[in-house]
């Protein structure tokens, strides 16, 4: 089957790439070549960006940075928002053979001296308002391009567009070069370069897209940004492989703007994560409002587990299901997912074709099923390594296997119950605890709005579980309820599992990506 088809089956035997082969050939040439120039690629403010407006804005980009240099396999550092602009530098950067790096908007400067640093960049792309956090970078002999105004002789993106060709030949890569990087959320350590190979992509995009029935027509609307690996496969590389829409928004995603902007955009598929889904409703109830989101088709969720009752109560309002799913950057997508019309609340589905997964204890057994083991996970999207990290790949990789640093189980149907991250799992008495078993049973409390459960030591120096609880409104943090909230989770779990201390507080911390950070807490 060509590249020019819409749809191919990469799990299937036979399948086969060709040597030399660049992945934004399946994003922008075959929608131009097949005459789909015209459909709308990004819904923008008030504005509708085609493919062939992506198209020539890429090929601009990719001239230009040609022309400052740039080569084969340089790194491009992108801090952007998202916008048309951040797909172009993206696209246009992969498409005359060099690798774009976007990295968090909320970097900090060191942050950001580290990426530059460790991806041994030869480009920035920064935002205006962002450019405070280049003071130290500006003289390392980087290329730095602002988007915004041309600001102490630094380069608009603006302007070397403006000056660059809307033709560009496509760079002739191999597929086992590098695409494109992203880096970890830095929760164990440093932030580690996941380096992904033109070829990755191809063996998750149409697989993820199959399964959950993703078509040309859908729109699609996220609050992960395209920094984060969710956000970028849900809100560029999904609806550009099938040369469908997304709907992109530079704000902050707060609840009442999501919401807004769904009613706005009318998107019909909707991506997000447990904690952001959970805000909305929380913003819904405490303000009455039911807006009508009959338009959404698809709703998705990742990044952590999604609690069954968070899911029931989505459902019971929206009528229209979340399919949790299981991924991750190093893996490329979600692997692990459920199926519209079969979801289980609290589970997150079965693996997905092209992907092998198994289950396994302290010693490298495989565990029966109905226990809870190390997930490890095969495929040809699998990345080909943490750049420059030899000791983190060693203990990642073998045999074409990755740990993922993920705990789960699986039932006697093959759904997957996800148990959290290896470092998260308590052991009480002997016997291992799930926070997120616990934190599902505190939400489904009337007075619970969010929580965490992290391991504490007691006065014994024993472990055992601490939560902390954000309350809805109407409700009063004190001793009275601190007392129901365990008793409630002791007449539901084995009394082992409740946590001996609540803490409220106002709001947990979180990653940009929607997160809870346990480690804070953990720390606090």
């Amino acid at each position: 089957m060509g590249l020019n088809d819409i749809c191919m089956r990469p799990w299937e035997e036979g399948f086969s790439l060709p040597e030399k082969f660049n992945m934004v050939s399946l994003y922008l040439e075959r929608h131009i070549e097949g005459g789909r120039g015209d459909r709308v690629a990004v819904y923008y403010k008030d504005r509708r960006v085609t493919y062939k407006d992506i198209f020539e804005l890429t090929n601009r980009v990719g001239n230009a940075f040609s022309r400052l240099g740039l080569k084969k396999g340089d790194r491009v550092v992108m801090m952007m928002y998202d916008s048309p602009d951040w797909i172009a530098v993206y696209l246009g950067a992969m498409k005359m053979g060099a690798v774009p790096v976007p990295v968090n908007i909320l970097a900090t400067q060191s942050d950001l001296e580290y990426f530059i640093k460790d991806s041994e960049a030869s480009a920035l792309v920064v935002e205006e308002d962002l450019l405070p956090k280049i003071k130290d970078v500006s003289s390392s002999g980087i290329k730095i391009v602002v988007r915004g105004k041309k600001i102490d002789g630094i380069p608009s993106l603006d302007e070397i567009i403006e000056a660059a060709s809307p033709s560009l030949e496509m760079y002739q890569t191999s597929k086992l070069d590098h695409s494109y990087w992203l880096y970890t959320s830095g929760t164990t350590g440093k932030p580690k370069g996941v380096v992904h190979l033109h070829k990755d992509l191809v063996y998750a995009i149409e697989v993820y897209g199959s399964t959950i029935g993703f078509t040309p027509d859908d729109i699609c609307y996220g609050v992960p940004k395209l920094f984060f690996s969710y956000g970028l496969n849900m809100g560029l590389q999904l609806p550009f492989y099938y040369g469908a829409a997304v709907a992109l928004v530079e704000d902050r995603p707060v609840p009442a703007g999501v919401l807004e902007n769904l009613q706005k955009y009318r998107p019909t598929m909707f991506f997000s994560v447990p904690t952001a889904y959970a805000q909305m409703l929380q913003h819904l109830e405490e303000n009455g409002l039911n807006p009508d989101l009959n338009f959404l088709r698809i709703c998705t969720s990742a990044g952590e587990a999604l609690p069954p009752v968070l899911y029931n109560r989505w459902y019971d309002r929206f009528r229209v299901e979340i399919l949790d799913g299981l991924g991750s950057s190093e893996v490329s997508w979600i692997y692990i997912s459920s199926h519209p019309g079969k979801v289980r609340p609290g589970l997150c589905g079965t693996v997905l074709p092209g992907y092998q997964v198994k289950l396994l204890d302290e010693k490298g057994n495989e565990v029966p099923k109905g226990e809870v083991g190390d997930l490890w996970v095969k495929s040809n999207s699998v990345t080909c390594g943490y750049w420059n990290k030899p000791e983190q790949n060693q203990e990642s990789y073998l045999d074409g296997w990755m740990k993922t640093g993920d705990c789960a189980m699986v039932d006697e149907d093959d759904y997957f119950v996800h148990r959290g991250r290896s470092g998260d799992a308590i052991k009480v008495s002997g016997i291992w605890v799930s926070p997120l078993e616990v934190e599902a049973t505190l939400l489904e409390h009337l007075a619970v709005a969010q929580c965490a459960v992290v391991a504490k030591r007691d006065a014994n120096d024993l472990i055992k579980p601490k939560a902390f609880v954000v309350l809805k409104s109407g409700y009063t943090p004190d001793e009275k309820l601190a007392k129901e909230l365990q008793d409630f989770v002791k007449t539901r779990l084995a009394p082992y599992k409740y946590p001996r201390w609540i803490e409220f507080l106002e709001q947990l911390p979180m990653t940009a990506t929607g997160k809870i950070q346990r480690f804070k807490l953990r720390e606090m």
